[in-house]
């Protein structure tokens, strides 16, 4: 979205503004479930290390990343602050610490589909009240960006949910890796994370990562519509 501002785009002012105020709730809710989400399996998993550390908080300051975060405005992609997990608590190291990772992007993959089901339910509501909306101007406006908040809020979730899952440190796609991958091997590529992550950044403003990850997400999100439209209330 700010891409699109800073390197000269003609759109008005005005709907970055609104596009602004639109995503930025929607980003601070869903990186805070993503990190509350790895913390409250890990606890469930015997790891309270996440919550006792305060990071079992709906507090988006306890879970931001100021680069992941920007990286999301700007991108659509990006990340918080990894809550802290401590393996040696779990009883089956391995496969707990994959569910642990796991379970973030899962929570945004639920909360794209809940963002989903909130737009059809908006917008077959709307449908019965369609003359009234088009005839007043103000209200056109309202459902508008009522409907567009929804559509934002289930795209940028699937986004999220993506780009997590790249298997590489240090996403949760990583941790999931660990499960499949030799102990050396793993710990080996972790040992370049800072690097990775350099690379990551340069191939996310040059848009040659954005261009593969955009359509894994849009299929996604079609598949998501797709489900929720077989429910008979939407048919």
């Amino acid at each position: 979205m700010f891409r699109y501002l800073l390197l000269g785009g003609r759109g008005e002012l005005k709907d970055y503004i609104i596009s602004l105020l639109l995503v930025l709730p929607i980003v601070l809710f869903s990186l805070t479930i993503h990190e509350c989400a790895h913390g409250w399996v890990a606890k469930k998993l015997g790891d309270r290390t996440a919550y006792n550390l305060g990071r079992l908080t709906l507090s988006p300051a306890k879970h931001l990343d100021p680069i992941g975060f920007a990286c999301m405005l700007l991108f659509g992609y990006g990340w918080a602050k990894p809550v802290p997990i401590n393996s040696r608590n779990f009883k089956n190291p391995r496969r707990d610490m994959a569910l642990s990772a796991a379970a973030g992007p899962i929570s945004n993959l639920l909360l794209a589909l809940a963002f989903v089901l909130l737009f059809e339910i908006s917008n077959a509501i709307a449908l019965q009240f369609v003359e009234q909306i088009f005839a007043n101007q103000r209200l056109y406006y309202f459902v508008s960006l009522f409907l567009l908040f929804f559509q934002m809020g289930a795209s940028l979730n699937v986004m999220l949910a993506v780009f997590n899952l790249l298997p590489i440190p240090p996403f949760d796609g990583s941790r999931v890796a660990y499960v499949f991958l030799p102990s050396k091997w793993y710990f080996g590529i972790m040992k370049y994370e800072r690097y990775i992550m350099l690379a990551l950044l340069v191939l996310l403003w040059t848009g040659i990562l954005t261009t593969p990850l955009s359509i894994i997400s849009d299929l996604i999100l079609r598949g998501l519509y797709f489900l929720v439209e077989l429910i008979p209330f939407f048919g």
